[in-house]
């Protein structure tokens, strides 16, 4: 691949931008239950779009430059602070989404540990089984020893007592969710933040996805649990503002009870020739474009906009969860309170549905078998869910009807039962590439159609070997035309 000897016309470049844009999910339309956020409002994407657009040039690296970001990013990370429970020394920062805020609130931890520790012992994360996996990855990347604890196989929230025993003089961090993405449940915070209390261990919640929305929620008569800063114990928090506060994506913000917390989050480094670095956040260089365009949508929406957001969330979540109860065979998993839901299908294949989902126009998301949690089908519920959530059900009784009549053929029973058994230690890079040929990825088409057989197959296999099995797969889509394989 090589640029064109003379430049496109703008007519020409937009029409190969629509070109490649036509096999994506429709983000718009209630249609698609995952990865979107809709407000259902297109005057709020316009706006924050413009604002994106007008900021797109600023950098954000340094604040003394340009005023104007730093007086956004104050304005938003106190909106964040007040709407969760912060007061006068609550501080934080705008990042570029979830898991950055995740990564950063981890780094803060670690380098705190060390500061009160010394570097010669290897800090620990204690995670239940339910969190995010951007914890995993601050973990690898900020190395630190992660301790995941099973979860309460009836709730799915974390189990506190798992977690006190898992806690050791290593240990530099504890996470709760509020709500945790998988099953939509809340942690026990108010139970964890005693815990970090009496054992002086840092706690993050992570409410990227509830953050913005469970103080609506609260104000509508949903049972919240108390969860933010009002709790003495919660350290951290992460909120992402590109999901339920309905901003562009790019906005999350990471907030710490106090300024000593957050200096532990910044780095500097003067001891080179060039410029004295100070970074708040794992950017340098950054568009102010998401800044301006979560402040512009925060204000351009309102507080009684957020409000009358919710109130259309929560109706349409309540719909779904009864729905979900007169469909037989499936089963809401644990008590969701918010906006996330996760059904199981004891007696027929959730894959198999998800995919006749697909066909009907409609995208719901799988979910794997982990420990304590049975594979199930995963809903993200937005605003303009509450226009087509009957109309889903409608389609979900049906996909359900059609997986219950799938059988499963004894030789496919009897290959998963064989990948159940594979040792992850014996794998050879030669053997993912077989494996991909044998399930069908690669080649001319990125995925097939149907992907129950696949999400089968990736259900059986240890969690070890199906990560190298989508690094080998991931790693041949991103790869540039011409490039040897």
């Amino acid at each position: 691949m090589t640029l064109p000897t003379t430049g496109l016309s703008r007519d020409e470049v937009f029409a190969r931008l629509d070109a490649m844009r036509k096999g994506d999910l429709d983000s718009r339309g209630g249609r698609t239950w995952a990865y979107v956020y809709d407000s259902g409002r297109a005057e709020v994407d316009e706006v924050g779009g413009q604002a994106y657009l007008a900021f797109l040039h600023e950098n954000g690296l340094d604040p003394t430059v340009f005023p104007s970001v730093l007086a956004m990013e104050n304005d938003v990370v106190g909106i964040a602070a007040a709407h969760l429970g912060g007061d006068e020394h609550t501080v934080g920062s705008f990042t570029s989404g979830g898991t950055e805020s995740c990564m950063l609130a981890v780094k803060a931890a670690r380098d705190r540990f060390r500061e009160r520790r010394g570097h010669d012992l290897r800090a620990q994360i204690v995670l239940p089984d339910s969190a995010h996996a951007a914890f995993s990855k601050a973990a690898h990347y900020f190395d630190l020893e992660e301790v995941r604890v099973p979860i309460d196989p009836v709730t799915f929230a974390a189990d506190v007592d798992a977690v006190a025993a898992a806690i050791t003089d290593r240990t530099a961090i504890v996470v709760g969710s509020a709500p945790q993405y998988a099953h939509g449940v809340m942690d026990p915070i108010e139970d964890l933040a005693v815990l970090g209390l009496e054992r002086d261990v840092w706690l993050h919640v992570d409410a990227c996805i509830g953050g913005w929305l469970l103080p609506y929620a609260r104000r509508l008569g949903v049972e919240v649990t108390p969860f933010d800063f009002r709790v003495p114990g919660v350290d951290s928090i992460s909120v992402d503002l590109h999901k339920y506060a309905y901003c562009p994506k790019g906005a999350s913000i990471v907030l710490y009870r106090d300024t000593y917390l957050r200096r532990h989050q910044f780095f500097a480094y003067a001891d080179w020739s060039g410029y004295t670095i100070i970074n708040p956040t794992m950017q340098s260089t950054k568009s102010a474009g998401p800044l301006a365009a979560a402040w512009a949508t925060l204000h351009f929406v309102g507080d009684d906009g957020y409000l009358d957001i919710a109130r259309r969330t929560a109706d349409a979540t309540r719909r779904l969860i009864d729905g979900i109860g007169r469909i037989d065979g499936l089963e809401v998993l644990g008590d969701p309170r918010l906006s996330l839901v996760a059904a199981h299908a004891p007696s027929f294949g959730v894959f198999e549905v998800v995919d006749e989902m697909k066909r009907r126009g409609w995208y719901v998301q799988p979910q794997l078998a982990h420990r304590n949690s049975p594979a199930n089908v995963h809903f993200s519920v937005t605003a303009t869910s509450d226009a087509v959530v009957d109309a889903m059900l409608d389609d979900l009784a049906a996909s359900c009807e059609v997986a219950r009549g799938i059988e499963v053929p004894e030789e496919a029973t009897a290959f998963l039962d064989a990948l159940r058994g594979l040792d992850p230690d014996a794998f050879t890079p030669e053997m993912y590439a077989g494996m991909l040929a044998a399930a069908g990825l690669g080649g001319d088409d990125v995925l097939p159609e149907d992907m129950a057989s696949i999400n089968a197959m990736l259900d059986a296999l240890h969690p070890k070997l199906r990560e190298q099995l989508l690094i080998a797969f991931l790693g041949g889509l991103f790869h540039p035309t011409g490039a040897d394989a």
